[in-house]
Order: structure tokens, then C-alpha cells, then sequence
């Protein structure tokens, strides 16, 4: 199966882009807008691949009312969208694996729950916009992740089969989705993995610490 593996799929917030600089800067800057203290950086790091709507509860109280914290979502968002750009990069030494896959071929692109309006343009801002082979946001389906549709509409945006396909995440739910789709999936260790959780348990074909053993994984079963 590893042989026949020719496509390679990435989360985007923890695992492609290291986003969290810039998310943790807008939730700070939100609550001293709400009169509150600030949160340590690392404190707030790994929650950031959970989403929005996560770091307005850990910011506020994961108790108010749905409604309020909707509307705080909404806040979030706006802020966040301020400055999307300031601090993310790539993680280093992803853009050079980006082009190793390229000059062999494989086409690689990206599956992230992060809403398009703001997907696109941070991927444009970073100049990877034009180089995926597909993009598929939160809102391009009606499910996400873990739903295993995302990942299966990739694979038909990129004229691939599943089983041809590997996805890289940090999250459970990434793995739930990837295995999900018939896709090999790799944990991204280097990313935003809570307190508490534990990789290991969540089925994953592979671990990778960090960067250059993601590139040494890739130069085995892929490149």
C-alpha cells in the first residue's frame, strides 16, 4: 500500500501553517477589549487546532449561554481576520518538502475545518495558494472533520483514490477522518496537541516528531 501512495494531504492549523502566533494575539487582544487578563501564549497554543469556538470558551467560560458564546465566536473571528497574517508561517522546513513534492509529482493539498473566508486568504498571503492541488475548507461541504467527506472530496478534486491519499494532522479528529476515508494518517507531534491527550491512542499509522521526520516518512513511502 505505501508504494502505491502518490498524494499528500495536510491539515492546516498545526500541521501545515503555524497559525497559532496570530490566534493567540487576536484572543488576547479580544479579552483586554472584555476588561480580562491576558492568557500565557503557551496556555492557549494548544488549543488552537480545536478551532474558534474552543478559545473563546477557554478565554470566557465554556458555561454561558450558546447564544453568547456564538456571538463571541463572531467577535473572535472579526479580530482574528484583523491581522491573519502577521506572525504564521510555514513550519520550517515545510515549504522545501512542499517542493520536493512538487518536483516529484505528487500533488499535495490541504483539508483544514478553518472557514474558506479565512483559509484562502491566508494561504494566499503565503504565497501556497496557487501550488495546492485542492483546497478544501470548513464550509465547502456541510460536514467536517471528522466526517470522512472533506477528505474523500479532496481525493476527487485531486483525481485521486483514497487509498492512494496520506493525511497529516494533529488532531483526533483528523486521524477519525483519514481512517475514516480509507487515507494512511500521520500524527503531526509538532503540533497544537492538548494537555492530556494521547496520540498513541488514536489509530494513527504513524507518529512524526517533527519536521525533517516528516521529510525522511515522505522520502520513504511517497517521493
Amino acid at each position: 500500500m505505501a508504494d502505491k501512495l502518490n498524494t499528500v494531504l495536510f491539515d492546516l492549523d498545526g500541521t501545515l501553517i503555524d497559525t497559532a502566533p496570530d490566534m493567540v494575539a487576536a484572543l488576547n487582544r479580544m479579552l483586554v477589549r472584555h476588561g480580562k487578563a491576558e492568557l500565557p501564549y503557551a496556555r492557549v497554543r494548544n488549543t488552537v487546532s480545536r478551532g474558534s469556538l474552543a478559545l473563546v470558551k477557554l478565554g470566557f467560560s465554556d458555561k454561558l449561554p450558546e447564544t453568547e458564546l456564538k456571538d463571541l465566536q463572531n467577535e473572535y473571528l472579526a479580530v482574528y481576520a484583523e491581522s491573519l497574517c502577521a506572525a504564521s508561517r510555514p513550519f520550517e522546513g515545510m515549504t522545501d518538502i512542499l517542493s520536493g513534492l512538487e518536483a516529484a509529482a505528487v500533488r499535495w493539498g490541504v483539508v483544514t475545518n478553518k472557514p474558506g473566508w479565512l483559509t484562502e486568504p491566508l494561504l494566499k498571503q503565503l504565497g501556497l495558494y496557487g501550488r495546492a492541488g485542492c483546497i478544501v475548507s470548513g464550509d465547502t461541504l456541510p460536514v467536517r472533520k471528522p466526517d470522512p467527506a472533506p477528505l474523500l472530496h479532496a481525493a476527487q478534486l485531486v483525481q485521486r483514490k483514497p487509498q492512494e491519499c496520506v493525511y497529516v494532522g494533529d488532531d483526533q479528529r483528523d486521524v477519525d477522518a483519514g481512517r475514516a476515508a480509507g487515507m494512511r494518517t500521520l500524527v503531526a507531534l509538532y503540533g497544537y496537541i492538548g494537555d492530556g491527550e494521547n496520540p498513541r491512542q488514536w489509530g494513527a499509522d504513524d507518529m512524526i516528531g517533527d519536521i525533517a521526520q516528516l521529510r525522511r516518512w515522505l522520502q520513504r513511502h511517497v517521493l
